[in-house]
C-alpha cells in the first residue's frame, strides 16, 4: 500500500470555541485533531465535534504553512464536520473508498495531520451507540490505536478515504484489554454532502434531542448526566436514573433507546420516559429540543 502522497493532503485542525459556547464545558475552548482535503478548492472533511460551535480554525499543512478556515457544517446524525479553506491549500483531494466493502482483517492506515501513521487492521464492522444521542449502523474499528485519532485519516489498501477518526475505545478479548479506534464510515458523507455544502445542515427534520448522557449496562439504559439546561434537565432526569420505557415501548439497550427517541415524534414532541429511581418507577414527561437550537452557528459565507 503506497499512501504517502496522500500524507500531505490531511492537515492540522485547530479551533477556538467561545467560553460561552454549549459545548465549551464538554469539549473544552481549544480543540486540536485532523482533517482531509476531499475537493481541490480546500474543502476540508474532519469529525465535527472539533469545529462545533468554532469562532476561528486554522488549518496546517506538512510543509507548515497555517490557512485560516470556516466552518461549514456539522451534521449530528453522522458526526462529520466540513471545513472550507479560506486561502488556497494547494492540496490535492482525497478520493473516497468503498467503507461497505472493507471487512473484518482488511489492512488499513489511519494518518494524523502531523504526519504521523499507524498500520493498523479492522477489527469489527458494527453497531455504535455513544452515550451523547448518537448511533451508528455500522461504525469501523481498527487497531491498534493511533494515539491522535480525532480526525484521522482511515486509508485503505487501494490508498482511498474509508472514513474518519472519532474515539479512542477499549476491546477485551480473551482476558486481555486493547485500545482500538472508532472510525466513522466515508460512505455516510455522500448522501448529504450536497445538504451540508448548501445550507449547512441536512435537508431532514432534526432528531428529537433530551440533553441525557447515557450508558447501557447489563442491558439498561443508565442516566450518567444530563445537559445543563437541556430538556432532560428541566424535567427532571437525574444522574442514577434506569431510563426502562419510551411511551408504551420498553427499552433494550442504548441503541433501542436512541432507536424509539426518535421514532417518538419531530423535535419538540412531548416524549414520555418510564425511569427507575432509586427503585422506585416513575413517569417523566420531556419536551424534546433540536439539538442544533442550542448550539452557536456557523455562517455560511
Amino acid at each position: 500500500m503506497t499512501i504517502d502522497p496522500i500524507f500531505r493532503s490531511i492537515v492540522t485542525v485547530r479551533a477556538t470555541i467561545p467560553d460561552d459556547a454549549f459545548t465549551a464545558n464538554a469539549l473544552g475552548t481549544s480543540r486540536e485533531g485532523s482533517g482531509v482535503v476531499i475537493r481541490d478548492d480546500g474543502l476540508v472533511l474532519t469529525i465535527g465535534y472539533l469545529i462545533t460551535e468554532a469562532e476561528e480554525v486554522w488549518l496546517t499543512g506538512h510543509d507548515g504553512r497555517v490557512v485560516p478556515a470556516h466552518a461549514l457544517a456539522y451534521d449530528q446524525e453522522t458526526g462529520f464536520g466540513l471545513l472550507q479553506a479560506l486561502a488556497p491549500l494547494g492540496l490535492p483531494a482525497v478520493f473516497f473508498g468503498n467503507a461497505g466493502k472493507a471487512k473484518a482483517g482488511d489492512p488499513v492506515v489511519l494518518a494524523d495531520g502531523l504526519g504521523r501513521s499507524v498500520k493498523a487492521h479492522i477489527v469489527t464492522k458494527q453497531e455504535f451507540a455513544g452515550y451523547w444521542e448518537y448511533l451508528l449502523d455500522e461504525a469501523i474499528f481498527t487497531a491498534p490505536a493511533h494515539p491522535s485519532w480525532g480526525g484521522a485519516a482511515l486509508i485503505g489498501q487501494d490508498g482511498r478515504l474509508l472514513g474518519i477518526g472519532s474515539l479512542l475505545l477499549q476491546m477485551s478479548r480473551n482476558g486481555e484489554v486493547a485500545d482500538i479506534n472508532m472510525v466513522v464510515p466515508i460512505d455516510l458523507l455522500p448522501p448529504i454532502l450536497d445538504d451540508l455544502l448548501t445550507s449547512g445542515q441536512v435537508a431532514r427534520p432534526p432528531r428529537p434531542w433530551l440533553g441525557a448522557f447515557s450508558a447501557e449496562s447489563s442491558g439498561m439504559v443508565v442516566v450518567m448526566s444530563v445537559a445543563e439546561g437541556g430538556p432532560a434537565a428541566q424535567a427532571g432526569l437525574r444522574q442514577g436514573d434506569i431510563i426502562s420505557d419510551v411511551r408504551d415501548g420498553e427499552v433494550d439497550g442504548l441503541a433501542d433507546f436512541y432507536r424509539k427517541l426518535w421514532e417518538s415524534g419531530p423535535a419538540g414532541a412531548e416524549i414520555p420516559l418510564r425511569v427507575v429511581r432509586d427503585g422506585r418507577e416513575t413517569w417523566l414527561r420531556v419536551k424534546s429540543a433540536d439539538r442544533n437550537s442550542f448550539l452557536k452557528k456557523p455562517q455560511l459565507q
